[in-house]
């Protein structure tokens, strides 16, 4: 068959992979010039001039991306030397916080949370009680439960320096917003789901190159095809025929191609895909379809629509020759100090001084966010000469994961179907939800 997959991020490229491996024609339209969607490379200088590469956001991996590390492995990107793997911490400069020990769960969270620096033996314990009964509970709750209700009588430190952080980097919303029942989810599977499962991965290679170029690279063995710069304006259904062998059911336009295909996955980001299903609605419904199709499309065309979003920003500085104590230190953050982890690039192959300074649930303007999250690593990290290399905020980078979210199925209608963070699934949007996603889209 011949199958074209839109967008070209993890989640199009995973469900490319597993097109081809059916043997499958294989057609991939990237609107951007770069691989990766919203986990990809982006090109920079230093102030000393120096050219580098970059990432459109700071992402982490964790132990428990299993699917992104088979589909990596299998593409030929193995773990060492592209990923550095630590155990989870959640340590401040000062040296106070939580650093789980590389030990078989449950005794790594258990022996962790009863070495935490800087936290009472009260908050300890209950932080281990309040664990116990979520694992006891089936790590479940009701659907409209939020982290905040889920957390609630935990002292307000480990509130700050525990709950909070780790909800805005696995959800990207506040605790006070997110989905309890989603939060549970992440807990249970990388803190429980075996050895390593919550170690962090941190990545040593530019995005793109962690798997989309090297999926990029072996459709290319297959005879797949890949266009970037082909931003897909609309697609149209063809009339069935009872042609053997089956005739084509689609056509999708982009610049000034048309081409014809017998199965589209739609991998774009939601607001594009419900742009494309918005349009075959329209066209299909001039033409007199199926009212049952009509009605698919429409519905899943509204629901992808409704999803809100949310940013994160990456304020990308510069102290020359300056290195932390970790690869990864958590920042205390308020409204006036936005970021929350600092990310030392230098110790991740990049040049030595730069860092990565993460913003989860991103609110303001640029300027002001640059200023205020340099001013905050400055104080914290005690780098008076921090200077700005590069801020870069992707102001749609998650879907907003509230209780009770109600997200898209991947299958649209016959012949044509969508895969990507945000599809339905019992994960936030991540990596591993977006290849996941893609592998599953195989028919």
């Amino acid at each position: 068959m011949r199958v074209a997959v839109i967008g070209a991020g993890w989640a199009g490229m995973a469900a490319a992979v597993a097109h081809a491996r059916q043997g499958h024609q294989v057609t991939v339209l990237e609107a951007a010039r770069t691989l990766g969607g919203r986990a990809r490379a982006v090109p920079a200088t230093l102030p000393d001039g120096r050219a580098i590469t970059l990432d459109n956001g700071q992402h982490i991996l964790i132990g428990a991306y299993s699917a992104c590390l088979q589909l990596m492995r299998e593409l030929g990107v193995h773990e060492q030397p592209h990923l550095l793997r630590l155990p989870l911490q959640l340590r401040f400069a000062d040296g106070c916080g939580l650093q789980l020990l590389d030990l078989p769960p449950p005794w790594d969270a258990l022996v962790g949370i009863t070495r935490a620096s800087g936290w009472p033996w009260a908050s300890k314990w209950a932080l281990l009680r309040r664990a116990a009964l979520w694992r006891m509970q089936g790590f479940a709750c009701p659907p409209h439960t939020t982290v905040a209700q889920l957390c609630a009588g935990l002292p307000q430190q480990l509130m700050d320096e525990f709950i909070e952080p780790l909800c805005v980097s696995a959800l990207n919303i506040a605790a006070i917003e997110a989905s309890g029942q989603v939060f549970l989810k992440v807990l249970q599977d990388s803190l429980f789901s075996g050895r390593g499962g919550s170690h962090m991965l941190l990545p040593r290679t530019d995005l793109t190159h962690l798997m989309p170029q090297a999926a990029a690279d072996w459709l290319a063995t297959q005879g797949a095809q890949v266009h970037t710069r082909a931003r897909v304006d609309a697609i149209a259904a063809l009339p069935h025929t009872n042609a053997a062998p089956p005739s084509t059911h689609w056509a999708v336009h982009w610049g000034t191609h048309t081409a014809t295909f017998d199965h589209i996955t739609l991998a774009c980001p939601a607001w594009e895909a419900a742009r494309l299903v918005a349009g075959l609605h329209h066209s299909m419904a001039s033409s007199g379809a199926n009212p049952a199709i009509l009605e698919a499309l429409h519905t899943w065309q509204t629901c992808a629509a409704a999803l809100q979003h949310t940013a994160i920003a990456t304020v990308y500085a510069w102290a020359p020759g300056a290195q932390l104590a970790q690869p990864i230190v958590a920042l205390r953050s308020s409204p006036q100090a936005p970021a929350q982890f600092a990310l030392d690039r230098g110790q991740l192959g990049g040049p030595a001084g730069l860092l990565a300074l993460v913003v989860s649930a991103s609110t303001g303007e640029r300027e002001a966010l640059q200023t205020q999250v340099l001013q905050q690593a400055r104080q914290q990290l005690a780098l008076p000469t921090l200077q700005a290399v590069q801020t870069i905020i992707e102001k749609r980078a998650t879907f907003a994961c509230t209780p009770g979210l109600v997200r898209p199925n991947s299958h649209i209608a016959p012949g044509l179907n969508a895969c990507g963070d945000y599809v339905h699934g019992p994960y936030p949007a991540t990596l591993e939800g977006a290849v996941r996603s893609g592998l599953g889209v195989a028919f």
